[in-house]
């Protein structure tokens, strides 16, 4: 390595990934134990000096510059094993880890490998088995990745012109990830240079698109192509999948049937009286308009949710004027630099330096990861309930509030407008980047009134006050509850999945399975949210690895099909809503999507997020009623089996970030 350039990147590095490498190439535990051991710090952006002394911090920084200099780098400790892992992790944290997370954390950080494999080599049988796969965003991506890297053959139905999903979709001002993004991205394939911690959408989509083709799996993807409606064959053991798309209308065969088009695909549209009638743009933040110019542009908007709170502080200068409809107000976190780059130095030293990279994610999944949910709990012996759950949750109520405080300064009257009733972390974590300070400037105001009417100027509330508006925005969400019933699904005994799903209600084993309809793996299901933290790519690659696991088994065994036991699935569903009635999300006192409207939770999961990479782990045909092998015709081929055993694919030994 240039050791000037070196010198210089040692010095922007942080410590606690520094320290690591250290370990990795010199195997002395020195480095592991005071006076070495980083101080615990729980913010996402942590400081890089770790709480070390200054000359603790050169001397850290002198034997990296040393062991990184030798003209042949090689380390004495690669990958560490369980039990090292869970002293490696403990002394980077300054905290001690569970061991449960050791082999979790070796597969995310590339020490060994996600991949599925066959027992015995490809079995003959793959060539012959299609599956297809209904969407290629990030988890249609790591499914194909799968697919590919085992030689099964497959086809992707994407209904945009892009890779992308949710992603390609939104394209609102401030879009952007509120996970950051080494934690928000696969544990395979090559590292991407993240320009900050969070990035804004277009790096995100960039990334998506880089990976398709990396993983081999863009030419597989049958763009502007829409799933009509898919019914299952017992006689066959298939799936008829009709297509609708530039080929026109066209029914494939297909063994297996993967819905990866999650849970924030269908916008959900609020119910206005008269808003038909709006004279101006109007639309759901998923349809913005490229080329809309908002400057002097009186503009309203609807809903305070997530993209509500991107979209304000990044159009509040420009708008002469902006009028927040909201409902009820949210909870939001303070994140100290949030829009601060990742410098040259720290780029080299991710993308130069090994091990490096490996634990900068480590420490971007662990603060983001299950150390929330523990104070989530409903505690029944807390006096007040009504507000809190527990005495950390009241205290998190306490500063949460104390900041808002701070943020609206004199606006006292805001005060009562932005403090929830409800306890923190009911609704989805949001962060604040600008939302309070944006909603104190003279050119801002929120209303709290509910929405009588639309006309065509603008909106009427209760009070009967009419607001003008040149630009009306509907930030109001997305259909929660019907993932991939929306997709026209019938399944044995022509059972549609939207009647199973009735009333707000999907249910599904590991939210993956439904009992009645065999061969079909759902990802992004039911009960498979994040709402205590964590990243939906990593639960992405939990259910593309359970339902890639399931595949290769009935392949080597010759099944024509299975179908998740009905005992096994209510067994897990009850398993859940137990779970829940223990934690916040089942708390009265609030609406939000997360649950239905009988207070059902249906979006989230209860569990730690080691706690289903361990249920996702080794799926087994066990829970599973198999149809045994029968004589049967090939499914049809879209093109020649992918030849993929060279391809880097899903648990490749290639370190990311």
């Amino acid at each position: 390595m240039n050791s000037d350039r070196l010198r210089d990147a040692i010095h922007a590095a942080d410590l606690r990934c520094l320290l690591m490498v250290v370990f990795h190439l010199s195997g002395d535990r020195r480095w592991l134990a005071p006076p070495y051991r980083p101080e615990r710090d729980v913010r996402l952006i942590s400081d890089e000096a770790a709480g070390l002394p200054p000359e603790i911090q050169k001397e850290v920084r002198a034997a990296a510059l040393a062991l990184l200099s030798r003209p042949d780098v090689t380390a004495k400790i690669d990958d560490p094993g369980d039990d090292l892992m869970v002293e490696l992790m403990s002394a980077c944290l300054g905290e001690p880890v569970p061991p449960e997370y050791a082999p979790m954390m070796r597969e995310e950080m590339g020490f060994t490998s996600r991949a599925i494999e066959w027992s015995e080599g490809r079995p003959p049988g793959a060539s012959e088995r299609l599956a297809v796969i209904v969407g290629a965003g990030a988890s249609g991506i790591v499914v194909g990745a799968h697919l590919e890297r085992l030689g099964i053959p497959y086809v992707i139905v994407e209904r945009n012109a892009r890779v992308g999903g949710t992603w390609w979709e939104n394209r609102y001002p401030g879009c952007g990830v509120d996970t950051p993004n080494h934690a928000y991205s696969y544990s395979f394939g090559s590292r991407y240079r993240w320009s900050r911690y969070f990035s804004p959408r277009d790096e995100i989509q960039d990334y998506l698109e880089r990976c398709s083709r990396e993983f081999g799996v863009a030419p597989n993807i049958r763009f502007e192509t829409s799933v009509t409606r898919a019914t299952w064959h017992e006689a066959d053991g298939a799936w008829h999948v009709v297509l609708s798309g530039p080929r026109g209308e066209e029914t494939l065969r297909a063994d297996f049937l993967l819905s990866a088009i999650g849970q924030f695909g269908l916008p959900k549209l609020p119910r206005i009286d008269g808003l038909e009638a709006f004279r101006g743009p109007s639309f759901h933040t998923t349809a913005w308009p490229r080329d809309l110019d908002l400057r002097g542009k009186r503009v309203s908007i609807v809903g305070t949710g997530a993209s509500c709170m991107q979209v304000v502080p990044t159009i509040v200068d420009e708008v002469e004027s902006l009028t927040i409809y909201q409902r009820s107000p949210q909870w939001a976190r303070p994140i100290p630099r949030y829009h601060d780059p990742i410098r040259d130095d720290a780029q080299w030293l991710l993308a130069e330096v090994p091990f490096y990279a490996a634990w900068f994610r480590f420490t971007m999944l662990w603060r983001y990861g299950d150390g929330l949910l523990r104070f989530l709990e409903k505690d029944p012996d807390w006096p007040h309930p009504e507000r809190s759950l527990n005495r950390v949750n009241d205290r998190h109520r306490r500063e949460m509030t104390a900041y808002i405080q701070a943020e609206l300064g004199d606006r006292t009257e805001l005060l009562e407008k932005c403090v929830p009733t409800y306890p923190p972390y009911g609704k989805r974590i949001l962060l604040d980047n600008g939302w309070y300070r944006a909603i104190c400037k003279p050119n801002v105001e929120l209303v709290t009134d509910a929405i009588r009417r639309a006309d065509d100027t603008g909106i009427v509330t209760d009070d009967g006050r009419h607001r003008e508006a040149d630009v009306l925005v509907l930030a109001t969400g997305f259909e929660m509850t019907k993932m991939a019933a929306r997709l026209d699904l019938r399944g044995r005994n022509g059972a549609a999945l939207a009647n199973v799903w009735a009333n707000e209600n999907p249910t599904a084993h590991l939210g993956i399975t439904v009992s009645g309809f065999p061969n079909l793996f759902v990802l992004q299901g039911p009960k498979t949210g994040l709402g205590h933290g964590g990243s939906a790519i990593f639960q992405s690659e939990c259910q593309a690895r359970y339902a890639i696991g399931l595949i290769t088994q009935m392949i080597e065994r010759g099944a024509r099909a299975i179908d998740v036991r009905p005992d096994v699935q209510e067994e897990y569903v009850a398993r859940v809503d137990a779970r829940h009635e223990r934690l916040i999300w089942t708390h009265p006192g609030m609406s939000t999507y997360y649950r239905n409207r009988f207070g059902r939770v249906t979006s989230v999961m209860p569990w730690r997020l080691v706690d289903y990479w361990g249920m996702t782990r080794e799926p087994t045909l066990e829970e599973y009623e198999v149809t045994e092998p029968t004589s049967r015709s090939p499914a049809p081929r879209t093109r020649p089996p992918p030849g993929s055993d060279e391809r880097r694919g899903p648990g490749s030994s290639t370190r990311t970030t």
